[in-house]
């Protein structure tokens, strides 16, 4: 198997030549069809997540056909089409676990950062932690579901039952995740780095009310706000944004220092918000419920062997939607 490897943070990837692992009990062997490229890795290529298994094969946006199955497992049929998140294992008995909070279990394992993930032409997977996915349709439309689409949800569903929501970076999350709110009603506020026309552009085409530079204000009082850029400065002016009693969630893993700002900001009971990984449930819930809208996916395909440019484009904001690795 070939896998693009990360061998220290800030280093680039370098491609290996690897064997072809077997499968544990309670594991699978995927061939991997797509996966794709999400800012989580950017933080783990970066040294912004700094506790990383190294040397480390990133990504964690997998969709592959079942290879092999290990002992112990039911469910899964050779060649099916399988999904595997950010979420790779949970300890199962923390009180977190216990609880139905799963994602903050106090002894996990993240696909493409404490195990091996996606960059490759082949993966492990604990098989309880993946999620079966359509036998048809482009493997690389279906690749950003898997953290885009399920973290995008998690933040949404954290935002209640805001109507008028505000979305701060417009990137392969916000791009989905517009689409499943303005499907149940909501009217989206994009908000994009300052000047970015074409990133205004494209939340436009998907049906957005408004686009605008994050550095202008709101057109109208927002519900809630949900940031997917990874910009603490963002959240007074969201804050600022958001009607009494409305909710700022932070949707990403890493995000820079939020400055300090005025109480009243705050008050009022407006609350802020921080979503940390997913649960199995979200994956659930979200998977069955995306093949039921009409989702327009924008994945921009690259070679396994260009992952470094993938990155790079993504660092560098020349996206519109997804970077998805093709093996």
């Amino acid at each position: 198997m070939k896998a693009m490897v990360l061998p220290t943070p800030h280093a680039p990837l370098v491609m290996e030549e690897r064997p072809l692992p077997s499968p544990r009990a309670g594991e699978l062997l995927l061939k991997i069809e797509a996966c794709g490229v999400c800012r989580t890795d950017l933080h783990v290529v970066d040294g912004e997540l700094t506790e990383p298994k190294l040397p480390i094969v990133p990504g964690h946006e997998i969709v592959g056909r079942v290879a092999a199955v290990g002992a112990d497992v039911a469910g899964f049929a050779l060649g099916q089409r399988v999904g595997v998140p950010w979420l790779g294992h949970t300890c199962g008995h923390c009180a977190f676990c216990l609880s139905a909070r799963e994602n903050l279990c106090d002894d996990p394992l993240f696909t493409g950062y404490t195990r091996d993930g996606g960059y490759a032409t082949h993966t492990i997977a604990d098989a309880s932690y993946c999620f079966a996915l359509p036998e048809a349709g482009d493997p690389a439309t279906l690749a950003p579901l898997l953290c885009a689409g399920l973290i995008g949800w998690r933040t949404l569903k954290m935002a209640g039952a805001a109507q008028v929501v505000g979305i701060y970076g417009f990137g392969a999350a916000a791009h989905i995740i517009a689409q499943v709110a303005i499907a149940q009603g909501k009217r989206i506020h994009a908000f994009v780095r300052p000047g970015d026309k074409a990133a205004a552009d494209f939340a436009l085409s998907l049906g957005a009310a408004s686009a605008q530079g994050s550095d202008a204000p709101a057109p109208e009082k927002l519900d809630a706000a949900l940031i997917f850029a990874p910009v603490g400065a963002l959240v007074p002016p969201a804050l600022a944004a958001t009607k009494k009693g409305g909710s700022v969630v932070c949707g990403g893993i890493h995000m820079s220092d939020i400055p300090s700002f005025p109480y009243a900001l705050l008050w009022e009971e407006r609350r802020l918000l921080s979503v940390a990984n997913l649960t199995r449930e979200d994956a659930r819930e979200f998977l069955a419920l995306a093949p039921t809208l009409p989702l327009k996916m924008h994945a921009a395909p690259y070679p396994l062997a260009l992952a470094n440019e993938a990155l790079a484009d993504l660092r560098a904001g020349r996206l519109q939607g997804a970077a998805v690795l093709i093996p």
